[in-house]
């Protein structure tokens, strides 16, 4: 007997379902992003709902889960600041209450050691060595990362040992 191709055919709850458990499979997801996922395969919403409601509801999708995990990562081994990590779990459709709660355990004291850690390891592997570009370029670096401006220069003013005209150099644009 042969297979016809609506034998073979699954139904679209299956497909929905293979569709995040895939996803998953290769990193942790938010509810926001599987179902971005499934709308871009063209999985009706009325579909995708229940299997990600499912998901939930046996703990294989959790934001606030996923949240904290991205802002243990992103903060201990990328080094971002709670601005850069706030934006990041938004963007990836983490609801605002979950992102404020869980960007708020990064103490500033933990985001403050971790940017003197950048600027001490960036300063040892710089080849600049005018204290004002340094200063730039540290200051940047640590914008770029999601530090606020204030903490960014204290920093890079207390860890190349300047005085106050650091605090009226320009941020480097690169």
């Amino acid at each position: 007997m042969t297979d016809s191709p609506d034998a073979k055919a699954i139904s679209p709850a299956a497909e929905a379902q293979e569709v995040c458990l895939r996803l998953l499979a290769a990193c942790p997801r938010s509810r926001a992003e599987l179902a971005d996922a499934l709308r871009m395969r063209g999985i009706p919403q009325e579909v995708g709902e229940p299997v990600l409601h499912r998901l939930v509801e046996v703990g294989l999708v959790d934001d606030a889960v996923f949240a904290e995990s991205a802002v243990h990562s992103g903060h201990r081994h990328r080094g971002l600041g709670r601005r850069a990590l706030s934006t990041a779990l938004r963007r990836r459709g983490v609801p605002d209450e979950i992102v404020r709660e869980v960007v708020a355990t990064v103490r500033p004291e933990d985001e403050e050691l971790r940017a003197r850690e950048l600027v001490r390891r960036r300063i040892r592997t710089s080849t600049v060595r005018d204290a004002r570009i340094l200063a730039r370029k540290l200051g940047g670096m640590l914008a770029r990362k999601g530090y606020s401006e204030g903490l960014a220069w204290r920093v890079v003013r207390e860890e190349l040992g300047l005085g106050d005209w650091a605090a009226e150099v320009e941020p480097c644009p690169d």
